[in-house]
């Protein structure tokens, strides 16, 4: 398919047969005057009473609990920069036909064109009372971080950052699985993170809270690796900085034993490859184009154990693996937030979950014969209908135990074991 007929066939598909990618449907019988008096006045009166009384019944009366909103300010949309709010809605619409479609939660796609940080956490926080949870969306760093560390102090509903911690939950099942295979540990490999954005700093974080030691990471930006002499350091930036004489990426590759890109394209050559340790992985999720091909880096190390955010290749760092399913279990249990405990079960929840025989109708999807857990099985793929079944039990019991949930853990739930839980 060439450039043009994809764009055209992009433009068909938003454009017709209606515009946009959403409507919204009612739930309820409306067909009869007693129905109108119980949907509108006065019969409405009774669940407005009922919240006043008593907050929470707002779970039990309105679409609430079951409500995301989906939230951009514009400024990082896709790989397309800051287009403004109003060009990020065909990207936020796209997102809550994947929340729908995969977790059957309602969304409310959601654009703020907000003149500072201070202004677009205010408008969020003053239409928080919608919503069971907030998704962030294309939003830039470094205020990223400050919008999503000041909704969570003052909300009492999810708010969770996908370009992040999404991201940063699927690399870090995917590498984990990597290294097993590799006969290697967390705790040892030297790891190399070339992109100080949102998701590189989020995907570190999650390293360091899974037994990462912080004096094996280096952190690869724009001007080379983010060292502790330099002077021109964001503060997210600044607490990955480390004393050495290391300064280009190409420096930092040399005995590596982990790469992560989540930069741009090519940016990775095969002599870089070449320099790194004995049985390497390689995570290059630059898209559409990886900072090195995996048939470049095949060529180049046949040791070594590749992902990109294609779903052209084998192990792809997709998103929609976790975000759905995520909030799933978190409405579930109406969990407050989602904090790190919830986080780690859905890697662990991840992980098992590429280990267990992979059903006929995956493979069928994808058109294979057959998939197991294996150098180009890492991690579960995005049209695999056990997703629902393994992540949301896993973090809805994560937000029982660690004290964020409302509820208890869901009886229609299945029971959770053990390593999915991250217990293990």
């Amino acid at each position: 398919m060439t450039e043009d007929k994809l764009t055209q066939d992009a433009l068909d598909y938003h454009a017709k047969p209606r515009p946009g990618k959403l409507s919204i449907a009612i739930t309820k019988p409306f067909t009869t005057n007693s129905e109108l008096a119980l949907a509108y006045s006065p019969g409405v009166a009774a669940p407005v009473r009922a919240i006043v009384a008593n907050k929470d019944d707002a779970f039990k009366y309105t679409s609430k609990g079951n409500l995301v909103a989906v939230i951009t300010d514009g400024s990082a949309v896709l790989g397309l920069g800051n287009t403004g709010a109003l060009a990020g809605k065909p990207v936020m619409e796209g997102k809550a036909v994947l929340f729908k479609k995969f977790a059957d939660i309602d969304v409310f796609d959601i654009e703020v064109d907000s003149a500072s940080t201070e202004a677009f956490i205010e408008t969020v926080a003053s239409i928080s009372p919608t919503f069971g949870g907030i998704n962030l969306e294309d939003i830039a760093a470094p205020h990223c971080f400050e919008i999503e560390k000041a909704l969570v102090e003052r909300l009492d509903i999810p708010v969770f950052h996908d370009d992040q911690h999404g991201t940063a939950i699927i690399v870090a099942a995917g590498l984990l699985n990597a290294l097993e295979l590799q006969n290697k540990k967390i705790e040892d490999v030297r790891i190399v993170c070339l992109g100080a954005g949102a998701a590189g700093i989020a995907s570190m974080d999650l390293l360091l809270a899974l037994g990462a030691r912080r004096d094996n990471l280096l952190l690869v930006d724009r001007q080379g690796v983010i060292h502790s002499e330099r002077t021109n350091l964001t503060a997210t930036k600044r607490s990955y900085a480390v004393s050495t004489s290391m300064r280009t990426l190409a420096d930092a590759m040399n005995g590596a034993d982990v790469f992560i890109g989540v930069s741009g394209p090519n940016l990775i050559s095969t002599a870089m490859v070449k320099s790194m340790a004995k049985r390497p992985v390689v995570f290059a999720l630059s898209n559409p184009d990886p900072e090195i091909r995996p048939e470049v880096a095949q060529q180049a190390r046949k040791d070594l154990i590749m992902a990109t955010g294609r779903s052209d290749y084998p192990n792809q760092v997709n998103n929609v693996l976790g975000f759905p399913y995520i909030f799933r279990g978190a409405l579930d249990v109406r969990a407050k937030r989602i904090n790190r405990e919830m986080h780690i079960a859905a890697v662990h929840a991840l992980r098992a979950l590429a280990k267990d025989p992979v059903p006929a109708e995956v493979l069928k999807a994808y058109r294979l014969e057959a998939m197991s857990f294996g150098p180009d099985y890492i991690i579960p793929t995005p049209l695999d209908p056990r997703l629902i079944d393994y992540i949301p039990p896993a973090v809805a019991k994560a937000a029982v135990d660690s004290g964020v949930a409302r509820t208890g853990y869901p009886e229609h739930y299945p029971q959770v074991p053990v390593d999915i839980a991250g217990e293990a």
